[in-house]
């Protein structure tokens, strides 16, 4: 079955809000884009994908990247999550989802805690777990809930520290004291509050090649 790119990218679209840009690329220029009301960064298909870009960055480290990227290189500030692709195990391309910057309060995640509210730093939390319909974020020394999704938090915090290791968790690496083999799951992460986290067979192939073991 032979699907249009336009229609592809305008499907993916749909997963996130109106404000969300979105670029589709092969391993050197872009091929589609489609700008938002909130931001656009006046890309046109066949544009180079220069250094410096979150769509480079990622084509680059063959990984997903999400990060702010300043206004130096199209002229505004955005928040950009890029994910490769292949096509007979080789690199293909990169699709691109940009967000306009909010502020940058961003580098804190400001939870709930019973009556009141508590900016934390992003080293600050240890893990983000979904339960009873709710995300709370444990931090160091204060849990709390937040109004983010899982997969929302999947945008916006950094992938360098924050990776989703289970459906339910996704957990900051600089938090991790043990690895341990189990049962139930491919293995469990000791965090710094002594907490065991699961690490599904999803997931746990990049958590291996990330923390090289």
């Amino acid at each position: 079955m032979n699907v249009n790119v336009h229609t592809l990218v305008d499907v993916i679209g749909d997963l996130f809000s109106e404000e969300t840009s979105l670029a589709l690329s092969d391993t050197e220029n872009y091929v589609y884009y489609r700008p938002s009301k909130r931001i656009d960064l006046k890309i046109s298909a066949g544009d180079p994908v220069t250094r410096g870009t979150i769509t480079y960055k990622a084509l680059s480290m063959k990984q997903k990247v999400s990060e702010y990227i300043d206004r130096d290189v199209f002229g505004v500030p955005y928040y950009g999550m890029a994910v490769p692709y292949e096509t007979e195990r080789e690199l293909a391309g990169c699709v691109t989802a940009i967000f306009p910057t909010l502020t940058s309060a961003l580098s804190v995640v400001t939870v709930k805690e019973n009556d009141r509210w508590i900016p934390l730093k992003f080293d600050q939390v240890l893990y983000i777990e979904a339960k009873a319909k709710k995300t709370f974020v444990v931090g160091e020394g204060h849990t709390g809930v937040h109004k983010y999704s899982l997969n929302e938090f999947d945008f916006f915090l950094p992938g360098s520290s924050f990776i989703r290791c289970h459906r339910s968790f996704i957990i900051n690496v600089n938090h991790i004291q043990e690895i341990y083999p189990d049962t139930h799951s491919t293995f469990l992460l000791k965090m710094s509050d002594d907490s065991m986290i699961p690490v599904s067979q999803t997931h746990s192939g990049y958590l291996r090649k990330l923390l090289g073991f």
